[in-house]
């Protein structure tokens, strides 16, 4: 097994390091405290085809691979782990399903200008009483002459409030089920759709998570992504995808939590000298590193399971669940290296200690990726 990246992939990889390094981390701490929308930032990725960046360039896509994709997720996510989320769901869910399930014509209208950049996406399944749940859901869409109108409301949507485009979930025929919800592509600015509370959270605070209200949100016919029920297929299809764009973001995160505890420890002196001269430190470092490189491998064999057009479900829900877990113990474990100075904002460890929490929960909890895991296994996968 060949563990080298390609020289192409080493070319993104790289790119990526420079730019977060030049470009997003010297913002970090500011984006976190204004909470505002990194606009800029987005607008030099769609420029560097990060935001599509393993979609066809026929589309405007960068026409990499998935391996690319993970390899640059880590790299913007160690920057700044708000910037890596708002690329990881322009990516990982929008541009893939519209790529995978979507007409020609719908590729064209609103795939080019999602993975070019142009327009930003976000993808609406979770709703107020549909979480984990994701069968459960109650906003509907009913066919009058050649429109759908769509009613209801979504919640915890990430680009929710900046984005252009929504890979929307709604039922449309609830005596089925989840055999009855359809995929839909809806355009923020149609009448009927509007944004209500924007959240104010614990972390990835330049990200902005924002509730859908859909009030007779009239989209074309056409905007039908993929078949009519088929749209818990594509939302569990696109979250496989999804789940190893978060465990990128994990790795970023955990990464960058390691390098400063690493680098902290060189420089502060306790007892006459380093504390990275104390063993109990020096074994907290093995830690971290280790499970940093065991979640980059889970992630990896994801990836290129997915390049491979192979089955990758349990892969990358391992991958997600490792990595978001790793990534909380790794940032638990720099706070302790740094001490008080690591629970105080001025240290950028506090900051990842805090965006680290989420990757364990969105697209899919810890306790879900268990269940998908064990569910493969036992059925011989």
């Amino acid at each position: 097994m060949n563990f080298e990246l390609t020289e192409e992939q080493k070319m993104v990889q790289a790119m990526a390091r420079d730019f977060a390094d030049q470009e997003i981390k010297p913002k970090a701490q500011e984006l976190d405290q204004t909470e505002r929308h990194p606009a800029e930032i987005v607008q030099k990725m769609a420029e560097l085809s990060l935001m599509g960046i393993a979609i066809p360039d026929t589309y405007g896509g960068g026409g990499a691979d998935v391996v690319s994709y993970v390899v640059a997720m880590e790299e913007i996510s160690r920057g700044c782990a708000s910037v890596g989320v708002i690329m990881s769901v322009n990516n990982s869910l929008v541009c893939d399903p519209i790529n995978t399930f979507g007409t020609e014509e719908q590729k064209r209208k609103f795939l080019t200008p999602l993975a070019s950049g142009k327009k930003l996406g976000c993808f609406g399944l979770t709703e107020p009483e549909a979480g984990s749940d994701a069968a459960a859901q109650k906003t509907t869409a009913v066919l009058q002459g050649d429109q759908w109108v769509i009613n209801g409301k979504k919640n915890f949507i990430t680009n929710g409030n900046v984005a252009d485009s929504c890979v929307l979930m709604a039922m449309t025929d609830k005596s089925k089920r989840y055999k009855g919800i359809s995929a839909f592509i809806v355009d923020t600015k149609t009448p009927g759709f509007s944004v209500g509370a924007v959240e104010k959270k614990l972390g990835i605070k330049a990200s902005g998570t924002a509730e859908l209200i859909m009030e007779d949100c009239r989209i074309p016919q056409e905007n039908l992504l993929g078949q009519v029920g088929q749209g818990f297929y594509v939302a569990m299809n696109t979250l496989d995808g999804g789940r190893i764009g978060i465990a990128s973001q994990a790795l970023g995160i955990g990464r960058a939590a390691l390098e400063a505890a690493a680098e902290y420890s060189k420089t502060r002196v306790q007892f006459g000298a380093p504390i990275s001269k104390l063993q109990a430190i020096q074994w907290m470092i093995a830690d971290m590193a280790t499970e940093l490189d065991a979640a980059r491998l889970l992630t990896l064999r994801a990836a290129f399971l997915k390049d491979h057009k192979q089955r990758y479900e349990k892969e990358a829900a391992m991958a997600k669940l490792f990595a978001s877990e790793a990534a909380s113990r790794i940032a638990t474990k720099a706070i302790q290296v740094h001490g008080g100075y690591g629970y105080i904002k001025e240290y950028n460890v506090e900051r990842h200690f805090r965006d680290a929490r989420i990757t364990e929960i969105y697209e899919g909890t810890s306790e879900i990726m268990r269940l998908v895991i064990s569910s493969n296994i036992l059925k011989g996968r």
